[in-house]
């Protein structure tokens, strides 16, 4: 009998189990020689009838074992690839490859970047050589913003607030229990969250790798929110100034310590000294916290016009006139730069029928009291864009308001 020598030699006989992402299954059975490659087109013969006219199509097709996750290569053998009997395999075609853009494309995207890439100094100042010089009348100017009746009570508010500081302070030097009353105002400033950093968003961010004072610096760069910080934090990955601290930020305080100590103070001269010293120490006190609530700059704003080519003081207090408005405060860097800081500090004329109407009204009598107002006055004296949680706040909030009221009421007659 005649027996073909290749039958002779053959190897042994695999029952592979064949599956493809559309849910079709079945049985094929290949010697353990056949090439990845062949097993293949057995494959793609079943389950996609005339496929192979196309020769692209075995390339754009792949066998995925499906134990090992292993994507099998076309030139091996299945004995090469280490496949048993009864294994599964998976027939995926393959993603295909992401198109190049095209040059014309990328030169237009280019392009489109530069025109809104902003100017530099040198840029400007070539643009503007031939302009003629011209002077504004900035007096007319904010003359006819004070105008509007929201922006003229914001202008004299300031004012408002510094003269009131002034009779809030004496009043709560005056109360016998001045140095409780401290304690009290001290605990409320201590228990602020302005410059604390929400502790779930800088979990998230350090949970992804990021360092801690970086996450930090990213979440008060974009107010709190993870997903802008993180873009951020990708951007300036690279930037060697990334751990730079934000300019105008104020050092870290421990208040804790200082405030306690201070306390202490006021409480033994009162107990000792007399009422007198007492004064004299909670005014030590309330300029400390004073000094707590100095103002802070918007980082964004004081980066931006740093860029300008302002040095960063002037910056600081062209936000500082201007209520951390960047636009406003360019506006003042450029111009004359009035009014100066010196003149936020001056109070309103306190024989004027606005600030005595202003005393004599019951709430803001009250009110004066609260060491929680004297705060709410200070901070919106250097932090204005504050002013709407010291509106919303039950106990400062009703203050806020009579004032309110009394100026527009006088402001129209």
């Amino acid at each position: 009998m005649f027996v073909q020598e290749e039958k002779i030699f053959a190897g042994k006989v695999l029952r592979l189990h064949v599956c493809t992402m559309e849910g079709a299954e079945w049985l094929e059975e290949v010697p353990e020689d056949t090439t990845v490659e062949k097993l293949k087109e057995r494959c793609l013969k079943h389950c996609v009838p005339g496929s192979l006219e196309d020769p692209k199509t075995v390339t754009h097709h792949k066998l995925i074992h499906a134990t090992s996750e292993k994507v099998l290569t076309d030139t091996k053998t299945v004995l090469e690839e280490n496949i048993q009997d009864r294994d599964v395999l998976l027939l995926v075609k393959k993603r295909a490859p992401a198109l190049l853009p095209k040059m014309a494309d990328v030169v237009a995207e280019e392009k489109r970047k530069q025109e809104q890439k902003a100017p530099d100094k040198d840029a400007i100042l070539k643009a503007t050589a031939n302009l003629p010089a011209r002077s504004v009348d900035r007096t007319v100017s904010h003359h006819n913003m004070r105008d509007f009746p929201f922006l003229q009570f914001q202008t004299e508010l300031r004012k408002i607030l510094v003269s009131l500081i002034e009779v809030a302070q004496k009043l709560l030097a005056l109360n016998p229990d001045a140095v409780e009353l401290f304690k009290k105002a001290n605990a409320m400033l201590d228990e602020d969250e302005e410059d604390r950093v929400d502790e779930i968003a800088l979990r998230q961010l350090t949970e992804m790798g990021f360092p801690e004072s970086r996450a930090v610096k990213a979440l008060r760069l974009n107010h709190m929110s993870v997903t802008q910080a993180m873009e951020w934090l990708i951007e300036h990955a690279d930037d060697p100034a990334v751990d730079a601290p934000l300019p105008g930020q104020p050092p870290a305080e421990a208040p804790a310590e200082g405030a306690a100590s201070s306390a202490e103070a006021a409480a033994g001269a009162s107990s000792e000294e007399g009422g007198e010293e007492a004064k004299d120490e909670l005014t030590e006190i309330f300029k400390k916290i004073r000094r707590k609530r100095e103002f802070r700059p918007d980082p964004r704003a004081v980066i931006a016009l740093m860029e300008m080519g302002f040095d960063e003081k002037e910056v600081v207090d062209a936000l500082r006139v201007n209520n951390n408005q960047q636009n406003a405060a360019c506006e003042w860097l450029l111009g004359d730069r009035k009014p100066s800081p010196e003149d936020l500090d001056k109070g309103i004329d306190t024989n004027s029928p606005l600030f005595q109407a202003i005393l004599e009204n019951p709430v803001v009598q009250l009110g004066l009291t609260n060491p929680k107002t004297l705060l709410a006055f200070e901070d919106m004296l250097e932090n204005p864009l504050n002013s709407t949680q010291w509106m919303n706040d039950p106990e400062t909030g009703p203050v806020m308001l009579q004032i309110s009221r009394i100026f527009q009421t006088l402001n129209r007659t």
